[in-house]
């Protein structure tokens, strides 16, 4: 496996592996690597010759009162478990490098960034997809491999890959859970033990609200208050959002049906995790 902390050096090697013929998948990640990405690398790995994984913990995703300085940073053991799952390069670029002092130019993808938890993270989403397109730009992939758990997230990388033409494939990799079911998230270290118990109710209430269509309700706002009655009972829970949308363009919906995604994003003490299920799916 061979580490790239150029972009000139990545470009090198992107346009070299191109002319080679060979096929190369990106899973873009911010490091703190767990279960989770491994899943990415592997299904990566099974779909192309190459696998180029970023590590960049990307400055402009996060808000100023976010955990960018205090977020887990440990190359050597991220390289390691990415060899291991099937990586070829790791490409892990500086700041500097990625965003240099004449940068001027955000990527921007409307609607779909102004919901769900672009409302309450502003700019987040123009990170996300400035970096990706930046990404996408110096290793020129054929496909990239995203994780569902961040919904959201993909339907907007699906948008802006198919309006600006940049003929990548984007892959939809199923979320990665703990054995009681939490899923698999970086930022599950931040949990105390009292927390990381509660934080189970997450996928708990999720998992009612899929029994529930199962059974044949359909009416969102009553599958959601009872997901919310169920969070609300823990005592370090304090939900930010709770939604039923469209698991492609992410438009609210009022009646849950196959393809539907209920997403929600909830304080667990001070930390905000993330969860979604599509029904029909799982």
């Amino acid at each position: 496996m061979e580490t790239v902390t150029s972009i000139v050096e990545m470009k090198r090697a992107a346009g070299s592996l191109r002319r080679g013929g060979r096929t190369v998948a990106l899973v873009p990640t911010m490091g703190a690597l767990h279960e989770g990405h491994l899943s990415l690398i592997r299904q990566a790995d099974a779909r192309a010759n190459v696998v180029v994984v970023s590590i960049f913990v990307n400055p402009t995703q996060f808000g100023p009162s976010e955990d960018f300085d205090t977020y887990p940073r440990d190359l050597e053991r991220d390289s390691e478990l990415a060899q291991a799952a099937g990586c070829d390069i790791i490409f892990a670029p500086e700041v500097d490098d990625m965003y240099p002092a004449s940068s001027a130019t955000r990527v921007c993808v409307s609607g779909l960034t102004e919901r769900l938890c672009g409302a309450f993270r502003p700019g987040h989403f123009d990170g996300v997809c400035t970096v990706v397109a930046k990404l996408f730009s110096i290793v020129r992939p054929h496909l990239a491999v995203f994780g569902q758990k961040d919904g959201q997230q993909v339907a907007v990388i699906e948008r802006m890959v198919a309006d600006l033409e940049m003929g990548v494939e984007i892959v939809r990799s199923p979320i990665v859970r703990e054995p009681d079911g939490l899923a698999m998230s970086s930022r599950n270290a931040y949990l105390s033990g009292g927390e990381r118990r509660d934080a189970v109710v997450l996928f708990e209430s999720l998992k009612h609200a899929v029994s529930r269509y199962g059974a044949g309700e359909r009416n969102v706002e009553r599958i959601v208050s009872e997901m919310r009655e169920m969070i609300e009972a823990k005592e370090t829970t304090d939900i930010q959002y709770i939604a039923a949308v469209d698991a492609r363009t992410l438009e609210d919906v009022d009646d849950a049906g196959e393809g539907v995604m209920l997403a929600l994003a909830v304080f667990v003490g001070k930390t905000r995790l993330i969860d979604n299920v599509i029904l029909g799916a799982e």
